[in-house]
Order: C-alpha cells, then structure tokens, then sequence
C-alpha cells in the first residue's frame, strides 16, 4: 500500500496518545491524503469508542505489544421510547455518557442487524445526539437501553483497509454482550477487499471478528480465544471470503460460523478447537465453499455441523479436503460430523475422523439426518469411533 506512513504512540510518535483519539486522528491524516500506512507503537490503547478504519489505510502493530483495550461499559435504561430514523436517544441518566463514545441502543426484541452502534455526537441533559440514525423502535416497556459497547475496530462502508498486528482485550467482564451481527473486537460492514492479519481478540463480551455483507475479505494468521460469541463470523452475504491459518478456540459459541449466504469462500488450514458447542457450522445458502486442511478438535458437541434448512436454503455444495474432526461431543451425545436439513452435494475427500488415541470422547464419525443426502465420501479414514450413522436408508 503505497502514500503516507505516519507513527501513533504512548511517546515518541508522530501522532502522542495512548486512546481511540489517537488512534482515529492517525488513520484520518492518512485517509485525507489518498491512503498510507499507521504504524501503532507498543503500548496499550484504552478504547472509548471504536477504531473506525478508513479506505486505503492499512494499520499495523507490533503484535502482542500492541493492545487496543475496550473500556468498561457504562448502561442506563432510556427514559423515552426510541423511534426508528431518530438520532437521538432520552436516557434515564447520561453519567458515563460522553460525546465521543461508542453508544449501543437495543431493547429486549432486538436483535442481530436491529441493533443500533452508533458515536455520541453531542450531549444535553440526559439526551445524546447520534452518528447515525436508530435502525429499529426501541421500546420502554421491552427494556429498551443504552449502554457504552461497540466493535473496538471497526470499518463501515470501505474498500481495500487492513489491520496487522493488533492484540485487542475485550475486557468481556466489564461489558455486556454485543450480538455480532453489529459488533465483534474487529467488525466489517459492507467493506469490500479488506485484510485482517496477524490480529488476536480475547474475551470480548461477542465475537471475535465478524464480517457482514462483506465481499473478498480476507482474514489470516488470526487468534480467537475465550470470546462470549463466535469465534470467526463471515455472514450475511459476504461472498468470497477467505479465512486462512487462524486458530479459533474456547470461545463460548462456534469456532468459524458461516451466517447466511456465505459463497465461494476459502477455508484453510485452521483450528477450530474446544468451543462450546461446534467447530464450524455451516446453514442457511451457504453454499460453494472449499475447506481444506481444517481441524476441529473437542469441541462441545459437532466438530462440524449443516444447521437445519430446507432444500431451497440449505448449505450445498460444500467440499471438505484433508481435515480432521476429532474428540468432538461427548460419550453421549455429538458427532465429529453433524448433517441436518435438506443438504446435498457435500464432498468429503481425505478426511481423518474419530478420536485421537486414548481417547473415547467422540462417539460417532458422521451423523446424516433423515433429510440429508448426497454425501460423498473418498478415501475417508476413521479411528477410534468408525461409525457413520445414517437416521434412515438411502
């Protein structure tokens, strides 16, 4: 990436500063000027409100040294109802509510993309104004609120933006949950041709790194450990994704959820290990996808599961080379291999599945439900628990 290279840091840096403002006022030098480099020194960086990237503006840390920390969350309940289209929330008191921050607005029926992220632009009383307009009704009576959440890196809107070298601490226990269709350490949307690398997200009170309607984004070399929702969340229409050598483990939910309309995404090389209930979980259109060399190791329940769909939304069409799905479940319940709805098309080729020796954790290889079918196994080894079960006869 060619232009501009500027340093922010705690000292001795082009830009001095060890917050959000900092780290904002480099990437928006940079951007004004067509693009360029930020390079954030070591140092730990308490985020009030998100990194918001910008297009052509690549920001790279020094790994481990370079910590972005999301700030405990302040909430209070809103005192008027929040419509949809306003930019403005009412709340029962503005204390901890700073023009600047982060603000998320939700109510006890919203969920996933109804939930509003959004910065504090101004403050009067107990009213703030917002960056962007409410994306739902908020209702007192369904416990509508706000609270001080937001992705820690976030990009809205962009094309061609990375992020290298960032370690970022969720600070899980000092924040609510952010569901990750809005939210996540590192959060896309409708950002096309953008790289995360070399990134490591732990214990954010969400998902580690979450892509939405985002096209031929690739995220690689990546860690997601101990977050509260998924590990890796490509969704939402993303198409062409690809997740390369990153390792995803003890994260409350999934290790690598493919959302709706995932296509044509290359997966690679990554270990989805000890999550608490399934390694990768593919559902609803996602469809035309390459795993290769994946390993799904103790997770709770599936190293691998096809959500239930019907035939017209189901995830078809999927191929699975050389990975290994091994000590997932229980001696009770789970599979290495779960396969529910009206799949089809699905290629297994090379693939190892059963328990790891002296292990007897994995109980069955392949479980295909009673609507499954077309399931294609070539040169498929399985040790420890050699069982495929098939619900009825094809």
């Amino acid at each position: 990436m060619r232009g501009i290279e500027v340093t922010v840091g705690p000292v001795g840096a082009d830009i001095v500063g060890s917050d959000n403002r900092a780290l904002q006022a480099a990437v928006d030098y940079v951007a004004t000027l067509g693009g360029g480099i930020v390079r954030v020194l070591p140092g730990t960086y308490l985020m009030h409100d998100s990194l918001h990237l910008r297009s052509r503006v690549r920001v790279v840390g020094a790994g481990t040294a370079t910590v972005l920390r999301k700030a405990d969350a302040t909430t209070s309940p809103l005192y008027l109802d929040g419509d949809y289209g306003e930019e403005e929330a009412t709340l029962a008191s503005a204390k901890g509510f700073d023009v600047g921050m982060g603000l998320t607005v939700l109510d006890d029926n919203s969920h996933g993309f109804h939930t509003t992220v959004a910065t504090i632009l101004s403050k009067d009383g107990n009213s703030v104004t917002l960056s962007r307009p409410l994306l739902s009704d908020y209702m007192v009576d369904h416990g509508a609120r706000a609270q001080t959440t937001f992705p820690v890196v976030s990009g809205y809107y962009i094309e061609e933006a990375a992020v290298e070298g960032l370690t970022i601490e969720g600070s899980r226990a000092g924040n609510p949950l952010l569901n990750g269709c809005r939210g996540g350490g590192v959060f896309l949307y409708r950002a096309n041709r953008c790289q995360v690398l070399d990134c490591h997200v732990y214990r954010y009170n969400g998902d580690g790194i979450s892509f939405q309607q985002s096209n031929d984004v690739a995220v690689e070399a990546c860690e997601c450990a101990e977050n509260a929702g998924l590990g890796l969340h490509p969704g939402s229409g993303s198409q062409r994704p690809t997740i390369r050598n990153c390792w995803s483990h003890h994260n409350d939910q999934v290790g690598l959820y493919l959302c709706w309309r995932v296509r044509q995404g290359r997966f690679e090389d990554n270990r989805l290990e000890a999550n608490g209930s399934v390694g990768i979980s593919i559902g609803h259109k996602d469809t035309d996808n390459l795993f290769s060399t994946n390993l799904c190791l103790a997770n709770g329940l599936y190293g691998l599961l096809f959500r239930e769909e019907s035939e017209p939304m189901a995830g078809h069409r999927n191929t699975f080379v050389g990975c290994q799905f091994l000590d997932n479940g229980t001696p009770e319940q789970g599979a290495g291999v779960r396969i529910d709805g009206e799949t089809h098309g699905l290629t297994f080729r090379d693939c190892l599945i059963g328990n790891s020796p002296g292990s007897d954790r994995q109980r069955c290889g392949i479980s295909i439900g009673r609507q499954a079918s077309g399931v294609v196994l070539e040169r498929v080894r399985f040790q420890g628990n050699g069982l495929v079960d098939v619900e009825d006869e094809r």
